[in-house]
């Protein structure tokens, strides 16, 4: 006998309003439930056994919400048509020999991996670094990675699915600058790196990183140590540092400002262009840099001289940063005190005034080693010495700057000797 379908017409489908479930033939149910709000809501249902016995002995029983009814196409909904439908694809796997409800999950796993695969390495890249930039140290990291990705890495794989990417596609990234931008090929390796962790992470792909280096990536290209040897930044030699900094003191404005203050504190650019008033204790003669600023990751304390409180006393207290750009509220941008720099000595950089400060610290005075390397906030010993330890020699060092002060601001010599400093080690 042939089953019966269709049993349910428009009109009772639509009036029903009575809680219940109402055969439709085939194993399909319309189910009336009621709300709320005092209504009712309906839902369309297929019932069926299954093969897999229960404790009775009986093939079990299982039901497969087909989804809610819709009489106005609302998004989600089904109409009766629909629920007839899938009722149908139902029948037809359960002759196969398939659960319906298993073949539903399977397909949407399916489809959600295709989902996943589909995500392209500029998606996770982009994702990465917005998971990670809490962590990094200002927007600094943020532009170098960007920058870096962008220009060497996205351009081969940025658009691919990450799920695709493999070795020949990373040494595809890498060979062309190797060998001319090391540094940088080293960083992008890296970087590729931990996103490709990052997206296995989230299952948008498997197996090994093919841009690991160790054991892979390391039996492909040459060792970077060997490639390109280490390039120092250009530094001034500390016995032409007075007649530049007579130079520099003749000069106005607050880039002017902003980089004699950078040498004579011997902090990184960055910090200086961070510095906000409230660091400042112009009392007590101390800028005090948190932690968070630091590449060490401890606050550091730079003592003040008589020259760096009268550079404090010339520029507007009313600025957001000691340092202003033409906006109170933002910090001076890098390139202005660069292009200062350039124009007084053409070949240098801000950072390199770090090692002529070492230099002159090591070769013209009796200050101990670590007195210099604190007031560079370099890490002086191992982690047990840093544990006993309890001072940060800020008074040695407080001395150790006003003499580099009197240096910066002494007479020029006419030849390459240099007049030792006085020890006050």
């Amino acid at each position: 006998m042939a089953r019966r379908l269709n049993l349910l017409s428009p009109k009772f489908v639509e009036t029903i309003e009575k809680p219940g479930r109402y055969a439709d033939g085939g194993g399909l149910y319309l189910q009336v439930a009621a709300s709320r709000n005092g209504g009712v809501t309906k839902s369309w249902l297929f019932r069926y056994m299954r093969g897999h016995l229960s404790r009775t002995g009986n093939p079990t029983s299982r039901e497969m919400g087909l989804g809610p009814l819709s009489t106005n196409k609302r998004d989600g909904f089904i109409t009766t048509k629909e629920a007839r439908d899938r009722a149908y694809r139902a029948r037809e796997d359960l002759k196969a020999g398939i659960d319906p409800i298993e073949s539903r999950q399977a397909l949407r796993t399916a489809r959600k991996l295709d989902e996943a695969r589909s995500v392209t390495f500029s998606q996770c890249a982009a994702e990465y670094i917005e998971s990670h930039k809490a962590g990094w140290k200002g927007d600094k990291h943020v532009k170098l990675w960007k920058g870096s990705l962008g220009r060497y890495a996205e351009p081969v794989i940025g658009t691919l699915p990450v799920a695709a990417i493999d070795t020949a596609l990373v040494l595809k990234v890498l060979k062309p600058i190797w060998e001319t931008k090391t540094k940088t090929a080293v960083d992008v390796r890296l970087r590729i790196e931990l996103i490709l962790n990052w997206a296995k992470t989230h299952g948008y792909r498997d197996g090994d990183n093919p841009a690991r280096w160790k054991g892979h990536i390391k039996n492909a290209l040459p060792d970077p140590s060997k490639v390109a040897k280490v390039k120092h930044l250009s530094a001034m030699p500390y016995d032409e540092l007075p007649g530049f900094m007579g130079k520099l003191r003749a000069e106005t404005g607050t880039p002017a400002a902003a980089l004699e203050w950078t040498i004579l504190t011997a902090v990184r650019s960055d910090n200086t262009f961070a510095a906000t008033w409230p660091e400042i204790d112009i009392e007590k003669k101390v800028w005090a840099i948190p932690a968070e600023r630091m590449k060490a990751d401890s606050d550091h304390r730079v003592p003040l001289t008589d020259r760096m409180i009268e550079i404090l006393e010339k520029l507007d207290r009313g600025t957001t940063f000691v340092f202003a750009g033409q906006n109170p509220k933002k910090k001076l941008p890098h390139e202005k005190m660069l292009k200062l720099l350039k124009a007084l000595r053409p070949g240098l950089t801000v950072h390199g005034f770090r090692s002529t400060f070492k230099d002159w610290a090591s070769e013209q005075t009796a200050y101990a080693n670590e007195v210099s390397e604190m007031a560079l906030a370099h890490t002086v010993g191992d982690k047990v010495e840093n544990a006993y330890r309890r001072t940060d020699l800020f008074e040695k060092r407080r001395r150790l700057m006003a003499d580099w002060a009197q240096y910066c601001a002494s007479v020029p010599v006419t030849s390459s000797k240099v007049v030792p400093m006085r020890s006050n080690a």
